[in-house]
């Protein structure tokens, strides 16, 4: 079986640094995803997205791979109790700057299958949405895009 992957890009009126700091901060985050990606953000270290609920739950876990701050950043991905040959899957934010844009590549990399790809695009898609139209607002979409049916 040959490993899926999904990619989205978007394009932000923000600067690197201001799309890397979304990324990573958990708690803003957690304003626009509905998760907190948190991390130290070093390469190695663990990182956990946790529902901006309180619980603490994490429904994605993985570790950083790569952090090229504020340009790159790998990171594995899984469930916390995923477990299939070729896991865990693997997710690059590719920042890039040009006058006052800022185009943001992400790509989810060796998913499963192709309801694991669907699922990736749909909800990259709605996350990147988010993410843009929190960065150029100040709030995130009125209601969380990957609901939609």
């Amino acid at each position: 079986m040959t490993a899926l992957s999904h990619r989205g890009i978007t394009y932000l009126r923000a600067t690197p640094e201001r799309v890397w700091h979304a990324l990573t901060n958990a708690d803003e985050s957690g304003v626009y995803w509905g998760h907190r990606n948190v991390s130290t953000w070093l390469p190695g270290a663990p990182w956990e997205h946790q529902r901006a609920d309180g619980s603490g739950i994490a429904d994605v876990i993985g570790s950083v791979e790569a952090a090229d701050r504020p340009h790159r950043l790998v990171t594995t991905w899984a469930g916390p109790q995923e477990q299939r040959s070729g896991w865990p899957s693997r997710v690059t934010f590719e920042i890039q700057g040009w006058q006052d844009l800022t185009r943001l590549t992400v790509t989810h990399e060796n998913l499963g299958d192709e309801a694991a790809r669907a699922d990736s695009e749909q909800g990259w898609s709605a996350v990147l949405a988010n993410l843009k139209t929190y960065l150029e607002t100040g709030h995130p979409l009125p209601q969380q895009p990957w609901l939609m049916p």
